[in-house]
């Protein structure tokens, strides 16, 4: 689990819930009416920005990628795809058959090399699962971000409806101070909805998207060397670019090893 994540969501939650609660009870911030305003006015603006399929599949991949942890780091990948190369070396492409791997791509990339494909056509197919791979991650990061855009302004929209309501009542004015709280509390929800959870959400999947990206030119390039038979050393050595200093110290003790 990606537990920064987790705790970023609920620190911010309770500082505001805790802020609410400082002088007022929590009952005075909550209202049925201006919440379905925000909730059901943002989901409709999405759907009319985005197809319905991308939306939940949005939400599918911002709880798999942004709440877990699932991604391997460049210096595991690239020592496993060492191993992969010395693999190679002595018993051939076949012998990657038996390999095991918990990375999808870096599983796939396995598998086309042992049916026994031409480097291109191997290429050309991981570098087009990349590429799908990307897309998924920008579109959803896209549709977070127009979440993000629309919620405080339906928001605003909510409160517009509650001063119009309030200025109805201008008989008594006893009614307009609590009528303007009401007002003002969908501006609250929709900006709470902005910054604490879409917002967040849309960098946080920018983010999981760059570390994706990433490893699979890691193991495209690494597969590109095995397949042109390269030295282990030398292949680990092209890789370890993608690794900061120290990780390359780690490395350099491995091979001498």
């Amino acid at each position: 689990m990606d537990i920064l994540t987790l705790v970023g969501l609920l620190a911010g939650t309770l500082i505001v819930i805790l802020a609410m609660v400082a002088d007022a009870s929590i009952n005075t911030f909550v209202n049925l009416p201006g919440l379905a305003i925000v909730v059901g006015g943002t989901f409709a603006v999405t759907l009319i920005k985005f197809r319905m399929a991308s939306v939940f599949s949005a939400f599918k991949l911002a709880m798999k990628a942004t709440f877990t942890d699932h991604l391997a780091r460049p210096i595991e990948l690239i020592r496993e795809t060492a191993t992969l190369g010395r693999i190679v070396r002595k018993e051939g492409l076949l012998g990657l058959e038996n390999h095991e791997t918990d990375d999808e791509f870096l599983k796939k990339a396995i598998n086309l090399c042992v049916d026994g494909h031409p480097p291109e056509t191997v290429e050309e197919a991981l570098y087009q699962e990349s590429d799908q791979t990307a897309e998924r991650y920008e579109v959803s990061e896209r549709i977070f971000s127009g979440i993000g855009e629309s919620a405080p302004a339906i928001g605003m929209l909510g409160t517009l409806v509650g001063l119009v309501q309030m200025l109805k009542t201008l008989d008594d004015p006893s009614t307009i101070g609590p009528a303007m709280a009401i007002a003002l509390l969908t501006t609250l929800y929709g900006s709470f909805i902005a910054q604490l959870i879409a917002l967040p959400l849309a960098e946080k999947l920018k983010l999981k998207a760059e570390d994706e990206y990433r490893n699979q030119m890691l193991i495209i390039t690494s597969i590109k060397s095995i397949m042109r038979g390269e030295n282990p050393r030398v292949m680990t050595e092209i890789l370890s670019s993608y690794v900061t200093p120290e990780h390359r110290t780690k490395l350099d003790e491995q091979q001498e090893a």
